[in-house]
């Protein structure tokens, strides 16, 4: 039985279209291109679209509690106000290092990774943010930080540093991330985990960035459902729409000679399963 098939919500040119984030308070999905320095929203009910220019390039940005955006900027996590103001939360600024891939927890820290310019190993790392701008290292060694995200219930936390093409698994009390260990491996040819989203019954969805595909692993880690995509590059993936169904799915065109004429255009999987409902950053 065929499920759905990707199709285009915004077609867009995106150098390097990331972290798909739905917003419920205004009813929109937030994306980002990382390399163009921009925040892109979109409301597939009226779809009005917006685009927002940032100073520095932009790893993700994700919806604050009391409005407004949270930002992981080349130099560090900053902050938007629902006027446009911006200011620095963190302000942690490394040669050759920038912001990437981010995701809120469940009691409403930014969860920040980085990376190197060049991609150099060990260059990168995962960095917990409270509210009030407290940083505490998480893995302070790491390549490409990137996909982040919660179990139901929150109990599991699963990360990926995508040159490992392992999707980690780790313990969650709440605050802390413990006993790492390996949920699944991504075999060679098939392309490098890149961002994920969790699904309501606990599947994992992952982005396969140079595999021109989406995973599913059940909650037992077996694979469960693969879904070719126009597009070589995908980045990553979240559940939007007023019922959560929807499956997002932002896209690159970075570093391939001959592109399709969807890469960097942010795709969607129509009613792909239930997904759950993110935080809000408390900050």
């Amino acid at each position: 039985m065929r499920g759905p098939r990707p199709e285009v919500a915004v077609r867009e040119h995106a150098e390097l279209g990331e972290g798909p984030t739905w917003d419920p308070v205004t009813g929109r999905l937030i994306w980002v291109d990382i390399l163009s320095a921009r925040v892109h929203t979109y409301d597939p009910v009226s779809g009005r679209r917006t685009v927002m220019a940032t100073e520095q390039h932009v790893g993700a940005a994700k919806p604050r509690a009391g409005g407004g955006l949270v930002v992981n900027l080349r130099d560090g996590v900053g902050l938007y106000d629902p006027d446009g103001a911006f200011r620095w939360l963190v302000h942690d600024p490394a040669p050759g290092r920038r912001g990437n891939d981010a995701a809120v927890a469940p009691d409403g820290a930014l969860w920040a990774g980085t990376m190197r310019y060049n991609d150099a190993e060990t260059g990168g790392s995962l960095t917990r943010v409270a509210p009030d701008g407290t940083v505490a290292p998480v893995l302070p060694v790491v390549t490409c930080s990137n996909g982040t995200g919660w179990s139901p219930g929150g109990r599991l936390m699963y990360y990926i540093d995508t040159p490992t093409r392992r999707i980690d698994l780790f313990d969650f009390d709440g605050e802390h991330a413990v006993n790492r260990r390996t949920f699944a491996t991504v075999e060679e040819g098939a392309g490098f985990p890149d961002g994920l989203t969790v699904d309501a019954e606990g599947g994992v969805w992952v982005a396969l960035w140079d595999g021109a595909a989406l995973r599913r692993y059940t909650a037992d880690g077996a694979l469960d459902r693969t879904v070719e995509l126009p597009v070589r590059r995908p980045t990553a993936c979240a559940f939007g729409g007023a019922d959560l169904r929807d499956l997002y799915i932002s896209t690159a065109r970075t570093g391939i000679d001959s592109p399709h004429p969807l890469s960097g255009s942010l795709l969607v999987l129509p009613d792909a399963g239930q997904g759950m409902a993110g935080t809000a950053f408390a900050g």
